[in-house]
């Protein structure tokens, strides 16, 4: 048994970095991308124009390019749905009810549901904690 106090010393390829070695720090960059950033200071805006100028003239990959900058892939959307009130544990049945016929009605779509049994178990699990909490200083200390 080895006297190093990390779980995976002997698991890491090459050699380890020290104990007590914090790596990289937060928001450093590498220098590849520091050079880049170099060469194009500046230059963004004839870049830009280029691109544009570009696309206008019917090329397909600077029409994408600039596509992508002006309307970018939505990642999700705000949802829009009356969940019931949870407040109590039986409340849950209710909400996950709610759910349900919200897909199978096509107002959500599945993995929008599936977002809010996240929420909807988080919550669940907030009022468990608190209910426990509760009832441990009734226990504990004979007050409410």
């Amino acid at each position: 048994m080895s006297d190093d106090p990390r779980k995976n010393a002997s698991n890491t390829r090459g050699r380890p970095f020290a104990p007590g070695n914090p790596g990289k720090a937060k928001g450093s960059r590498h220098k590849v991308t520091l050079a880049i950033e170099a060469l194009l200071d500046g230059e963004a805006e004839k870049l830009t124009k280029k691109a544009i100028d570009l696309a206008m003239a019917g090329d397909i990959t600077a029409l994408r390019l600039c596509m992508d900058r002006l309307a970018p892939v939505r990642r999700d959307r705000p949802v829009t749905f009356d969940l019931p009130k949870i407040e109590t544990v039986s409340d849950l049945p209710k909400a996950t009810q709610a759910i349900m016929e919200a897909v199978a009605g096509g107002e959500l779509t599945p993995s929008e549901a599936a977002e809010l049994g996240k929420l909807v178990d988080a919550h669940a699990k907030a009022i468990e904690v608190t209910d426990l909490h509760r009832r441990l200083e009734v226990l504990e200390g004979g007050r409410p």
